[in-house]
């Protein structure tokens, strides 16, 4: 048992079979399961016959591990062991080497190795803030426009930088079109004397600041930069608007990701509102790792009163224990001395038992030693357990009312929103077996 449906299922199989479906984006805040999602997306789309890659923007290597990878890089690789008829295909962005990539293509060999050489460019291509965003739309792009794939999915950064990953195009231009660049730039769209006399006497003042700021020679690699970058610059604009055309066309989805906590679906709702405001076309909610019970009829409350009534029983038992004491220690005392003879049996069963031969007719789990076992300490035992166990349920049924609690706030704000949800697996997935799990539940739609 699991957490009741909330308003309409996301059907998962619908959506992924669909030759429409080019594009679906999964994004959300960190540690919910996206990359696991994607993944899970990708193989259960490939082993329905479509052919899958999966772009993971997420650094971390386990979309590689989980798919019997040794490592992934900006080139596509092909999974192997995929049932069905499709095709599975998965990459890890480079963002350094994408940019690289739009260099070579875009401009000519002398200006290309002028452009990958410059100071500048390396600082800007290895870890410029946004540069990783526009990049992941930059291959995006890539992919799209081989018309290769049948679809693409993609892994985002958390929710915070996959916000980043639709603004990169307008910063993109915002800063294409800032006035830094329009005055660096401005010498070389003069030319001439007339561009000498501007450099000399309209930037002078703020080259010169710039230089004690930044220091003469990054202004002079930037200049450089600029100066190269000049002809591609409409291109990179161009390209980023069109991609971002392309996350609002109706080939593309996007899945928001989310565990059934406070922060994570909180930031869930907040990725739901400005998808809604950028006219992107949300798919639903992948609400992971719900958890679930086996005996939903016992409430927490009745749990714990089972328990604390187990307790009280035991506390019972352990206080007549100590009455029994004294003499059970006297009996002892006697075997020891010899005034109680052991050869007669009954009395001393338990210990002779204990010292019998194995094939004496009174062994252990004989009916004369289970007897004689200590009940007092095995029935105490047996009810300290139970009691742990009913408190555990306790717990657990607790964890579903919140989880169910967080869930029915979010779906009372967004009831538009198709949810999914998966059941808590209880382990981390490490191989395709796991991935096929998390695409069963995925596409598991309850009623």
């Amino acid at each position: 048992m699991s957490l009741d449906p909330a308003g309409d299922p996301l059907d998962v199989d619908a959506l992924l079979d669909d030759p429409k479906t080019r594009i679906v984006v999964c994004c959300g805040s960190g540690g919910v399961g996206k990359t696991t999602t994607a993944a899970a997306l990708g193989l259960r789309a490939a082993e329905r016959g479509r052919k899958v890659v999966v772009l993971t923007i997420d650094p971390a290597r386990r979309l590689a591990q989980s798919m019997g990878i040794d490592s992934l890089d900006n080139v596509p690789r092909r999974v192997k062991d995929v049932q069905g008829g499709g095709e599975l295909h998965a990459m890890m962005l480079d963002m350094k080497r994408t940019f690289d990539e739009i260099v070579e293509a875009h401009a000519d060999e002398d200006r290309a190795k002028a452009i990958l050489s410059n100071p500048f460019y390396q600082s800007l291509s290895a870890g410029f803030a946004g540069t990783q965003e526009y990049m992941a739309m930059e291959k995006l792009g890539q992919l799209r426009s081989r018309d290769e794939w049948d679809l693409i999915v993609v892994d985002t950064p958390p929710s915070r930088s996959a916000l980043d990953f639709l603004d990169a195009p307008k910063r993109l231009g915002s800063f294409l079109d800032g006035k830094l660049i329009r005055l660096l730039m401005a010498p070389a769209k003069v030319g001439g004397r007339a561009g000498m006399k501007f450099l000399n006497v309209g930037m002078s003042m703020m080259t010169g600041a710039l230089g004690k700021l930044l220091g003469g020679q990054l202004l002079r690699d930037v200049q450089t930069f600029v100066a190269a970058m000049d002809t591609m610059f409409g291109g990179f604009r161009k390209r980023a608007d069109a991609t971002y055309r392309l996350l609002q066309a109706p080939g593309t989805a996007f899945l928001v990701v989310a565990s059934p906590e406070r922060d994570a679906l909180r930031e869930a709702a907040y990725f739901v509102e400005r998808l809604a405001a950028d006219d992107m076309p949300l798919a639903g909610l992948v609400l992971n790792r719900v958890h679930g019970s086996g005996a939903a009829e016992l409430s927490a409350e009745r749990a714990l009163a089972a328990a604390e009534s187990l307790e009280d029983r035991e506390a019972e038992s352990e206080e007549d224990a100590e009455v029994e004491g004294p003499a059970g220690a006297a009996g002892e005392n006697l075997e020891a001395s010899g005034i109680v003879d052991q050869d007669g049996g009954k009395v001393g069963g338990r210990n002779s038992s204990e010292s019998e031969a194995p094939n004496s007719p009174e062994v252990p789990g004989s009916s004369l030693s289970t007897e004689d076992s200590d009940p007092v300490e095995s029935g105490a035992s047996v009810e300290q357990l139970t009691a742990g166990l009913l408190r555990l349920h306790a717990e657990r049924m607790r964890l579903l009312a919140r989880e169910r609690h967080t869930r029915d706030r979010f779906t009372a704000l967004h009831p538009e929103v198709a949810v999914a949800e998966v059941a808590a697996l209880p382990g981390d997935v490490h191989d395709l077996d796991g991935l096929r799990t998390i695409g069963d539940r995925l596409a598991e739609r309850r009623v």
